[in-house]
Formats: C-alpha cells, sequence, structure tokens
C-alpha cells in the first residue's frame, strides 16, 4: 500500500521566538526552585564552613603579633564564631590563653578538657586541622556527632554547631592549638517564608515573560513577515511590491535587495514584452509579404515574375537573417558559445569579408570601400570575430545616407600604452543623438521612429557585437554626429603588424 508524505506543520518564527523566550523564563524559575528547596539547606552550610575556615586561616596568620587579642576579637565578632586558643605545654597538659564567647551555649565552651584533647589528637592526625559537626539531644542533653545520634533520628530543627580546630606554632615555636566554633541555625521557617515569597515572585514572572515573550517575538518577526508577503507579491509579478521594511540590520539590507531585484525584474519584463512586440513585427511584415506575393503567383496568371520572386527571396533571407539573431543573442549570453582563439591575420579576413558582403548589396547600389596602413594580427576567434563585424556591416548598410556608402578602416592605436588594431564602420546616415548612445548597445532597445526600419535584420546587432566583443576580450564604441553619419569600431590588441601600401 503506497504510503502518502506528510510534511509537518511548520511554525511561525513569530511562534519560535515566543516559545524560546518562554522556554528560557521557565528554566530560570525551575533552578530557582531546586536551588531554593533542594539545596538551600547545603548552600547555607557550605557557606558557613567556608566562613569558619577563612578565619582560622586569618586567626593563624595574626598569631604573635602584638594585637593578637585584638585582632581574634574582630575576627570572632565579624564571623560570629566563639574562639578559644590552648598553649599546649605537653600532650597532657595545656593552658588557655584566650577565651572569646560570641555565641549563647557555645559547644567550644561547654566542652570538657577531655574533650579538648581528644580533639587535638584528632587534629594532629589530620595534618594539623579538623572539621566536626555537632547537634544537641534534647532528650539524652549531649552532644553527638551528625550521623551519630544515640537515639537515631536527627531532628533538622536542631541547631548545629561547626567544630573547627588547628594546630600552630609562634614565632618562638611555641604550640598553640585554636578552636573555632560557629552555629548553624535551623532554616526550616526560612525556607518556608522563601517559598512562599518565591510562588508569589514567580507568578508575576510568569505573567511577565509571557507578556515579553509575545511583544518581543511579534515585534521581531513583524518586518519578516512584510518581507515575506511583499516577497509573494514579487513571485507572482507584481513588481510594484514595497519593500520599504524598517527593522534590524539584516533585515533592511534583506528589504533593500529585494527592492532592487524587483527593480531588475521590472525592467528585464518591460523589456521582453518590448522585445516580443518587435519580433512579433518583424517576423508578421515579411510572412505577409512572403504570402501575399505566393498567393498572386500562384492564382494569377503571368505574375510568376523575377521581380515577385525576388521580393519572397528578400524577405526569406530577412527571416532569416532575424531568427539567426535571436539565437547568437542566446547563445552568447547563456554561455553555450566556446572561444577558440587562433592567429588571425586581420586585414586579409576583413579585406574577404567585404569582397563577399558588396557581392550581395552590388545590386541594389551600395558600396563599400576598405582602406588600411599595414597589414596586422591578433590572437582571437575568427568566427566570433566576423559576426561582430558583419553586424557592424549590416547596421552601416541599414542606416547609411543616399549615397549608399559604407566606408571601413583599419588603423593601428595606442590604448593605454597597448597598440590596437581597430576596425571602424562609417555610414552617412542621420546618425544618433548624443544622449541615445549609451542605449543602442541594448538587446532590447527600441530603434527611435526617426530612424529609417531596418530591411533586413532584428534590431539586435549591436547588442551581439558588444557581447562577442566582451567575450574576446575586445573593446567597441561609436562617434556619431546628427545629420552626418556614425561610425562604430571594435579593437583586438594586436600580434604583429607588416608594412603594407593605404589600398582603398
Amino acid at each position: 500500500m503506497k504510503q502518502t508524505d506528510k510534511k509537518k506543520p511548520r511554525v511561525g518564527v513569530k511562534w519560535k521566538l515566543f516559545g524560546y523566550l518562554a522556554a528560557f523564563s521557565a528554566i530560570i524559575l525551575t533552578t530557582l526552585w531546586i536551588c531554593q528547596v533542594l539545596f538551600l539547606d547545603d548552600i547555607y552550610k557550605l557557606i558557613k564552613t567556608a566562613e569558619i575556615r577563612r578565619a582560622a586561616v586569618k586567626l593563624t596568620e595574626s598569631v604573635g603579633s602584638d594585637g593578637f587579642e585584638s585582632d581574634a576579637a574582630d575576627i570572632a565578632g565579624k564571623n560570629n564564631v566563639c574562639v578559644r586558643v590552648f598553649l599546649m605545654i605537653d600532650r597532657n597538659n595545656a593552658r588557655e590563653i584566650l577565651s572569646l564567647d560570641t555565641q549563647p551555649n557555645c559547644m567550644s565552651h561547654n566542652m570538657s578538657r577531655i574533650g579538648v584533647f581528644t580533639l587535638f589528637d584528632a587534629a594532629e592526625n589530620n595534618s594539623g586541622k579538623v572539621l566536626r559537626r555537632y547537634r544537641y539531644d534534647e532528650s539524652t542533653r549531649i552532644y553527638y556527632s551528625v550521623g551519630e545520634s544515640s537515639s537515631g533520628n536527627e531532628d533538622p530543627s536542631d541547631e548545629e554547631s561547626i567544630i573547627y580546630a588547628l594546630i600552630t606554632k609562634t614565632s618562638d615555636g611555641a604550640e598553640l592549638f585554636i578552636i573555632l566554633n560557629s552555629v548553624i541555625s535551623p532554616v526550616g521557617a526560612t525556607v518556608r517564608t522563601l517559598n512562599a515569597l518565591l510562588c508569589i515572585i514567580s507568578g508575576i514572572l510568569i505573567a511577565a515573560a509571557f507578556v515579553f515573550a509575545f511583544v518581543m517575538s511579534k515585534h521581531i518577526s513583524k518586518p519578516i513577515a512584510d518581507i515575506n508577503a511583499a516577497a509573494k507579491q514579487l513571485a507572482a509579478g507584481e513588481y510594484d511590491a514595497d519593500f520599504s521594511v524598517k527593522g534590524y540590520k539584516e533585515i533592511a539590507e534583506l528589504s533593500e535587495t529585494l527592492r532592487y531585484a524587483a527593480s531588475e525584474l521590472s525592467k528585464v519584463e518591460n523589456m521582453r514584452r518590448e522585445l516580443i512586440a518587435n519580433i512579433s513585427h518583424d517576423l508578421r511584415t515579411p510572412l505577409t509579404l512572403i504570402n501575399g506575393y505566393g498567393e498572386v503567383m500562384r492564382d494569377i496568371p503571368g505574375e510568376n515574375t523575377p521581380e515577385n520572386m525576388q521580393v519572397i527571396l528578400d524577405e526569406t533571407a530577412r527571416l532569416t537573417s532575424l531568427v539567426n539573431d535571436v539565437l547568437d543573442i542566446s547563445k552568447l549570453q547563456s554561455g553555450v558559445q566556446q572561444i577558440h582563439p587562433a592567429e588571425v591575420r586581420v586585414t586579409q579576413t576583413v579585406k574577404d569579408a567585404i569582397e563577399r558582403y558588396n557581392k550581395l548589396v552590388e545590386h541594389k547600389g551600395y558600396i563599400i570601400t576598405f582602406s588600411y596602413d599595414r597589414e596586422a594580427v591578433t590572437l582571437t576567434d575568427e568566427t566570433r570575430f566576423l559576426q561582430a563585424f558583419y553586424n557592424l556591416l549590416n547596421n552601416a548598410v541599414t542606416y547609411t545616407g543616399d549615397d549608399k556608402t559604407v566606408r571601413v578602416r583599419q588603423e593601428i592605436v595606442d590604448t593605454d600604452g597597448t597598440n590596437q588594431i581597430r576596425i571602424s564602420v562609417s555610414d552617412s546616415g542621420e546618425g544618433i543623438a548624443p544622449d541615445k548612445l549609451p542605449l543602442i548597445w541594448d538587446r532590447y532597445y527600441k530603434i527611435d521612429a526617426n530612424h529609417k526600419r531596418a530591411a533586413v535584420g532584428s534590431g539586435l546587432g549591436l547588442s551581439i557585437v558588444r557581447t562577442v566583443m566582451d567575450m574576446l576580450g575586445g573593446a567597441y564604441g561609436v562617434e556619431s554626429t546628427v545629420g552626418i553619419g556614425s561610425t562604430f569600431w571594435i579593437s583586438l590588441p594586436i600580434k604583429s603588424e607588416e608594412s603594407g601600401a593605404d589600398s582603398p
């Protein structure tokens, strides 16, 4: 049985951001609850233990100084610890030299002499320091180590005492035994108070987090949603879609990019429509003439004349040129055409091309002249070069004046320190206005009504010239004067040259 794949529903960026922010808030609150409910007591004990250790270190550093007693009192008061200091005469004899009682019922001050020496032995066996924790059992009225209750039941509500003892020596070698005692008060009541407060705070934070997450996600996602909507309009062919979206830097850059893309697509679409209109017109005219003259020659006796046949042949040539131009420009700009450079004798190649072209147009009265001062050779693709040159000839023949003369000249010019072979093709036509010169190389540029309509060709010739010269690494240009004519030229780097007479 064939199963169909079901696409998972996609979640919008707004709800994605909302979910992430809400999850982040939930993690923070959960962490607070865990730390307070489960680990508050342990954290409190760790802090008190760290405090008594730091107090012991400070007290040890002050041993032997003149202000030892005042320093000890200051340390005991700030850290809320009881302090007892013994001068150890021998293992069975000790004299207490300092006693600071900062808490009521301090365990260290209720400790018997035997307890002091027992603690001393434990410190001596543990690298000179020992830490013990005790609780007071009300039923037996004795202190017991935590975890070693005589009754077997430890009441967390009882106060816990931390005893930290260490052995040190004075500068004269006397051995001192220091006992510090800190009391850890039960935190049960405090925890219950904090839990109640945390419940209230959690409720407020959850509500605030959801509102903040919703507002923030909506604020971030709105520009993206607007761009998405405009992009859909662009995809549907609405090139005037509004991409003026305000937002963060990346969103603004994306908006600007899409606005530029919409503008360029709009231009391409307009040029495409213009091209279709031009091509349709160019195709319709010769087809109409061919069909009309063909029907006349078929239906009317005596109309099968050479003149009528020539009209059909001319219009067929026009159709062939049109189709070839369209195919050429498509292949050139799609990158299908390959360049095969070889050594080309440019002067002879141009001369031969003009001779062939003259035979095609001489019956219409056109004259093409060629002049040069020396033979020149270059490295290029001869087929592509001739393609560009023939299109310049076609353009000149189409727009030349009543004298029907086209002048071709080869010359060697210095361009940026490099010798170039320049082939110029001049006509005596109406010329081109200066503001139109940058547009004539455009593949979709429409010829002005002032210009004579091409007898043969599609109007794509100059675009083909531009594309071919770009492929060959050459240059192209035009000089034109209204009422006098135009000179189009192409150039390629020279490889070698030979002296020769200037030929007409």
